[in-house]
């Protein structure tokens, strides 16, 4: 039997099935060597497949909105709760995690609020991104990003200015500046390269991107032309993003520990 010293570890050579072993800080043997330390990145993939399950209702209700695709020129309540039904299941997919989950967490709390006010109506919208930027934070603060997305904003606002009038002129830039700053928030904690980053954060930054597509789809068809296919975009757009964020509510960006560990007590 031989021994040869890599740093830390130890490795032994013998003449077991296993030959190549090594010895930990606490003296347990392992069936290999052991590898690099890797970055944290939050939602782990044992935990990525635990919600799944948790969004299949939200997925047939998607689904449902689809393929009935219930004409809009003449709406009603079974159509308002068709395209509601995928809202509610992601409300049902917050509260899966626990009402204790949500008392614990306020950023969770404002999505699940969000998520509620954003299925009131085309009005309420401007309190849901609100709710969304208040939960996403102002840690860290992200000062590029920020000049980033006003200057993105600037330029859609410029792009609609000419099909504008009378209040809607104001109004609009005002939603602008609402979604634009959400936008900001959501993709402020999202560090790809050089740091530990978490998928929840990767969800929150894509769900605003598809959230501002959707609004911008939606503002460019009443208001300056047709887009084609503008209703399968939007709502395509819509529900992802809505999912998105909701999932990013899983991990929040407060410190879990403490729940995690008087849940498991």
């Amino acid at each position: 039997m031989g021994e040869i010293s890599l740093g830390r570890d130890l490795v032994i050579f013998s003449p077991c099935p296993h030959p190549w072993r090594s010895k930990g800080r606490l003296g347990s043997w392992t069936h290999h060597l052991p590898l690099p330390s890797l970055p944290h990145h939050g939602l782990s993939r044992p935990q990525v497949k635990s919600e799944g399950p948790k969004l299949v209702p939200f997925f047939k209700a998607t689904c449902v909105y689809f393929v009935l695709w219930l004409p809009s020129t003449s709406p009603s309540w079974v159509s308002a709760l068709i395209k509601c039904l995928p809202i509610f299941c992601l409300w049902l997919f917050l509260l899966a995690h626990g009402l204790g989950f949500l008392l614990a967490h306020p950023s969770a709390t404002r999505i699940f609020v969000g998520l509620v006010f954003s299925a009131l109506g085309l009005l309420m919208f401007a309190v849901t991104h609100m709710l969304y930027a208040s939960a996403f934070g102002m840690r860290p603060l992200a000062l590029r990003t920020g000049l980033v997305m006003a200057v993105l904003s600037c330029l859609a606002y410029a792009l609609l200015y000419p099909c504008l009038s009378d209040a809607f002129t104001y109004l609009v830039g005002v939603y602008v500046a609402l979604i634009g700053f959400m936008g900001w928030r959501a993709m402020a904690g999202l560090r790809l390269v050089g740091a530990a980053w978490r998928w929840t954060e990767l969800a929150a930054g894509s769900g605003a991107v598809l959230f501002i597509i959707s609004d911008l789809t939606i503002a460019l068809n009443k208001f300056c032309f047709l887009v084609p296919y503008s209703r399968a975009l939007i709502m395509s757009t819509y529900y992802a993003a809505q999912m998105l964020i909701a999932l990013s509510a899983v991990e929040s960006r407060e410190p879990m520990e403490d729940y995690r560990l008087s849940k498991a007590n």
